[in-house]
């Protein structure tokens, strides 16, 4: 945590905040909706400078990166005359497959984004690449991440005279820019910059360069690449092998890349800090096949499962998978404990959030339209499930009944991460803390909850000997991990002012 006077203020802010979610009723947890069982992911950011094809690779490499944001996509080109922009809702391919949607975006430069909102609505005016015509050019930015301070900020800019276009937090950079009174436009970003707090990697396109830039703690993802000679900006490294691109490097934490037709330069305008990236880009966000710092994901995952069958072994006969995101960790836990892998449970690849409607009957099949047991698999045998993290619990619930109701003699339940007791302000939508099944219960009421014979979660420590790192510091550990651990790694401007006036008016009500 920050050494600092204002630090112990925001460490009673924090407390305040979790205080009342606590007060909040715990009915919150019989919630039925599966689909705010998860995670969501943040966004995908991609940009490529000076390629013939710039529109078409960044489709390409924003359909790589689809996990990372399934509601919204855009492409902002660059033609050295004119910005072309397409916002769409929805997926990449539905949006970005025909040619003439590629044809209006020439140019041989370009930034892309998909989306998962959180913050902003789910409407075309927040759908990015956000875009504006500044004094001396045109502007485009692609963000993944959250800004900690973005309402403090906005309100700011509005009070000033901003007229401001959008609800998504993104917008404040375009307004800072604007608003800054420096010279050259790196230098009104640079100023920009050293107003945010929270986790960002960006990717700008203006007239003449292409800009990507990581938070001073490189919180969010972003790496480098190259295509034919050609730079790229991705968020990760599957992104740069779908269109055949060479990995060159990870932005650094607090670096900005400037990308031009002289070349790559950086620029590192922070003083320096050790890095913490985000943990969960291992556990769950990153896609199996990318590399994150240096570390294949699935890999790591594997080893998860594997430190997770040493700490919390169990007597069975089969080892069977969450699909999809359980699935690498159950093959370490297997390889570990040398019990049968078996596919106990297949997903249904082909129902999306849309297909379920809200009505009670659907409801409460809607996990056995997403995954079916595999009863052969594992009837009459004692077994261990394998997931990568529970949320709300309401899913887990449905799982375990799954596997009694196929036949399963015993039924255990191991997830390979820490227990989530708080939320993420970073760019992952997570339940308010009252909706956290581990910030409410108790290990042994969560299992009672779950209908688990047993149940047990990866260590923090455990994480960081999977990954490969020690826990140097517990104060500042080498990642992000204040979802297990509450350790909040910037200042929460906004949250904690919204937990003062939360407090104001319940001293008022009393």
């Amino acid at each position: 945590m920050n050494p600092d006077p204002k630090h112990g203020r925001e460490e009673t802010a924090r407390s305040q905040i979790w205080d009342i979610g606590a007060a909040r009723s715990a009915a919150a947890m019989q919630d039925d909706d599966l689909d705010g069982d998860t995670l969501r992911e943040e966004c995908g950011v991609f940009g490529i400078f000076g390629h013939p094809e710039a529109a078409a690779v960044t489709a390409l490499g924003l359909h790589a990166l689809q996990h990372r944001g399934q509601e919204a996509t855009g492409i902002v080109t660059y033609d050295g005359a004119r910005f072309h922009s397409e916002r769409r809702l929805g997926l990449v391919g539905d949006n970005f497959s025909d040619a003439a949607t590629i044809e209006r975006l020439s140019g041989s430069s370009s930034v892309g984004h998909v989306r998962y909102s959180t913050t902003g609505e789910t409407i075309l005016r927040n759908v990015q690449p956000l875009f504006a015509e500044l004094d001396g050019g045109g502007f485009a930015v692609a963000h993944n991440g959250n800004l900690t301070n973005g309402m403090s900020l906005r309100r700011q800019l509005v009070r000033a005279g901003a007229l401001c276009q959008s609800t998504s937090d993104t917008e404040v950079i375009l307004h800072l820019v604007a608003h800054s009174r420096r010279n050259r436009f790196i230098d009104r970003f640079i100023e920009a910059l050293r107003q945010l707090e929270g986790a960002y990697a960006f990717v700008c396109l203006t007239n003449k360069k292409l800009i990507g830039a990581r938070d001073p703690l490189g919180i969010r993802p972003l790496v480098l690449g190259e295509l034919d000679g050609r730079y790229i900006l991705a968020s990760e490294t599957c992104a740069l092998d779908i269109i055949g691109a060479r990995f060159v490097r990870d932005v650094e934490n607090g670096e900005i890349v400037v990308i031009s037709e002289d070349g790559v330069e950086s620029l590192k305008p922070f003083p320096p800090q050790r890095a913490r990236p985000c943990v969960f880009e291992y556990i769950y966000f990153a896609r199996p096949d990318s590399v994150v710092h240096g570390r294949n994901v699935y890999e790591v995952r594997k080893r998860f499962g594997g430190e997770l069958a040493r700490e919390a072994p169990a007597d069975v006969d089969v080892i069977v998978p969450v699909p999809d995101s359980g699935v690498p960790a159950a093959i370490g836990f297997a390889q570990a404990c040398g019990v049968p892998y078996e596919l106990g449970i297949i997903r249904n690849h082909y129902v999306g959030r849309t297909f379920i409607q809200p009505t009670q009957t659907i409801r409460e099949l809607g996990v056995r339209m997403k995954h079916s047991a595999n009863r052969g698999a594992v009837a009459g045998k004692r077994i261990v499930l394998v997931d990568d993290s529970i949320v709300r619990g309401t899913t887990s619930v449905k799982i375990v009944q799954m596997m009694r109701d196929a036949g399963a003699r015993e039924v255990h339940f191991r997830i390979a991460s820490p227990p989530i007791m708080f939320p993420d302000y970073y760019g992952i939508d997570t339940p308010e803390r009252e909706k956290l099944l581990a910030a409410t219960h108790s290990l042994e009421e969560m299992r009672r909850y779950i209908g688990a014979d047993s149940l047990a979660f990866l260590s923090v420590d455990g994480i960081y000997r999977a990954i490969g790192e020690e826990r140097r510091d517990p104060v500042r550990p080498q990642f992000t991990d204040h979802c297990f651990t509450g350790e909040y790694p910037t200042a929460l401007t906004d949250i904690v002012g919204e937990a003062t006036k939360q407090l104001s008016l319940l001293a008022e009500a009393g």
